[in-house]
């Protein structure tokens, strides 16, 4: 994506003033509500004019005020998906997927709809009214719908808000799927700290109508560790799972890990949080923990009484938070060998 951005917007007493340029295939609008994040989201996408600024696309100005350019919004070539889908209630799933695909000119349509319907995996619902659809199907259709109009962009304005949690992790691995196999540009826009280190590589930080910080996901997430409530959760890919007696054994890097949580064949992704990760100088003689892991620490960050302790275990990563206490006592240096301890029961997993 080749997208340049300059634009003031003002509504009363809020005023959206940001610039930014973005080559990344898959980028993150990240801030709380009312930060501005919707608003940039209907000015890329034409649904707004603003006050003064430009817009350009790979090349094309698709607004500038001092040159009069305000391109509609049909013409933008930026595809949108909503937190709600916003389907075409008379048409049927095939015919709201075509909506897009067959007002686009044969000569920009590089996208199959048949392989695409595959990849989301609503192949079988092609003949299926759109009343009748689950929430994570009707989201799967609205994707697909703007993905094969061929857009330049795909602009997502908090897609999974609303969702339960089963139901939003069910739902990101197509994403990430169609984003991976077909190339499309996205703008991922969510208050969803999750979310955003699932889908964008890279993420701006908005707060009253301005960009505050431009930084990768990871290193968002690795602030979190001080500044979220929450902390700091490691995202670990694991394969598997193989079952040992009433637990199951996953494969990550050149180790086992031992869960609780049963998975679907193939990669699986969990989350660990850094809090609930122990560590000891030696190997403990005895403990009811099922992972015992011999790690090396890479570094040390953080602040106040929460201190993140980077780690390498077996050819994977992890990140254990610990208190100021703890470091000095157990002279924890970049260097030093550790045992990380975790409960086979801390891992949940996402999807």
């Amino acid at each position: 994506m080749n997208l340049d951005v300059s634009v003031r917007k003002n509504y009363g007493r809020f005023q959206l003033d940001v610039a930014f340029s973005l080559t990344e295939k898959r980028c993150g609008i990240f801030g709380p509500s009312g930060s501005g994040k919707s608003t940039l989201m209907h000015l890329l996408a034409g649904l707004l004019e603003p006050d003064e600024g430009r817009i350009e696309l790979a090349g094309q100005t698709l607004f500038d005020s001092a040159r009069n350019i305000n391109v509609r919004p049909e013409q933008r070539r930026i595809g949108v998906v909503f937190q709600h889908a916003h389907l075409f209630p008379h048409m049927n799933v095939r015919r709201n997927l075509l909506y897009g695909w067959k007002r686009t000119p044969e000569e920009e349509r590089r996208i199959n709809p048949e392989a695409l319907a595959r990849v989301l995996q609503i192949d079988h619902l092609l003949g299926r009214g759109v009343n009748s659809l689950s929430g994570g199907e009707r989201q799967r259709v609205a994707l697909g719908r703007s993905v094969l109009a061929c857009p330049r962009l795909i602009l997502m304005d908090e897609p999974l808000n609303g969702l339960d949690e089963e139901l939003k992790y069910q739902i990101i691995p197509y994403l990430k799927k169609v984003f991976s196999e077909f190339a499309v540009p996205l703008l991922f826009i969510s208050h969803s700290l999750q979310e955003m280190r699932l889908m964008a590589d890279e993420v701006l930080v908005f707060e009253a109508g301005r960009m505050q910080q431009r930084l990768p996901s990871e290193e968002l997430a690795r602030r979190s560790l001080v500044t979220g409530s929450r902390g700091y959760a490691n995202l670990l890919a694991l394969s598997g799972p193989r079952p040992q007696g009433d637990l199951w054994l996953y494969g990550w890097g050149e180790t086992d890990l031992v869960l609780t949580e049963p998975g679907a064949a193939g990669d699986n992704v969990f989350e660990l949080a850094a809090k609930d990760i122990t560590l000891f100088k030696r190997h403990p003689e005895a403990s009811s923990a099922r992972n015992i892991l011999p790690c090396r620490v890479e570094g040390i960050f953080g602040a106040g009484n929460r201190i993140g302790v980077e780690l390498t275990c077996g050819g994977g990563s992890l990140i254990c938070q610990i208190v100021p206490e703890s470091v000095s006592e157990m002279d924890i240096r970049r260097g030093a060998e550790v045992i990380a301890v975790i409960k086979a029961s801390a891992f949940h997993r996402l999807y």
